[in-house]
């Protein structure tokens, strides 16, 4: 049998200017933050059934008391209705999360400054977060800018031939990498210049 050829016109005529990655669209980080509250909540959901192991201890409520004895037959459990349970971080905005997943994505691919990954964030051809959620997600990484620096010194002398010098001014200009001028330096010499 002979397959019907593929029409080339039925594909859309005009193309987005970047297409982002399956793992950077909003449908599908919904999704694994959804993913994720689900199998921590069907963990906390193994405390009435006394295995305290899955979440610990350090998450009892008022309506249910444990104590944590050698043997498991000295633990007690009362079942009642189920309370909300505490969160273990201050509340984060959805539009922070995501901000912060986006920035650990691209930390995790190469290196950035400070300025640079917050720009990345927020410009319209990164991802397109406000400043004040891009600003907040990076700070919230607590990242050595020292250590992305040397990553990205690395990085450029993988790709290209630089001088010291050359190399510094690449990182620190506001046009290349946006990194201090000490954290530029430092970047250079564990690079090795």
């Amino acid at each position: 049998m002979t397959q019907p050829p593929q029409n080339p016109t039925t594909q859309p005529t005009t193309q987005p200017k970047a297409k982002k990655p399956l793992w950077k669209r909003w449908w599908f980080i919904t999704a694994a933050v959804i993913i994720v509250l689900g199998a921590f909540g069907s963990l906390s959901g193994n405390k009435d059934s006394g295995d305290d192991s899955a979440t610990g201890s350090h998450l009892t409520t008022p309506a249910a008391t444990t104590t944590t004895d050698a043997t498991p037959a000295t633990t007690t459990s009362t079942t009642t209705k189920a309370t909300p349970k505490p969160k273990p971080t201050k509340h984060l905005t959805a539009a922070q999360e995501n901000a912060i997943s986006a920035a650990r994505d691209y930390l995790s691919l190469t290196g950035f400054s400070r300025k640079g990954l917050i720009e990345q964030l927020h410009s319209d051809a990164g991802d397109g977060y406000s400043l004040k959620d891009a600003t907040f997600a990076v700070d919230y990484l607590k990242v050595n800018w020292n250590e992305q620096a040397a990553r990205k010194a690395k990085d450029y002398l993988g790709m290209t031939h630089f001088s010291r010098s050359g190399l510094i001014e690449q990182l620190e200009s506001s046009s290349g990498e946006g990194f201090t001028h000490a954290q530029a330096v430092y970047g250079v010499k564990k690079a090795g210049l």
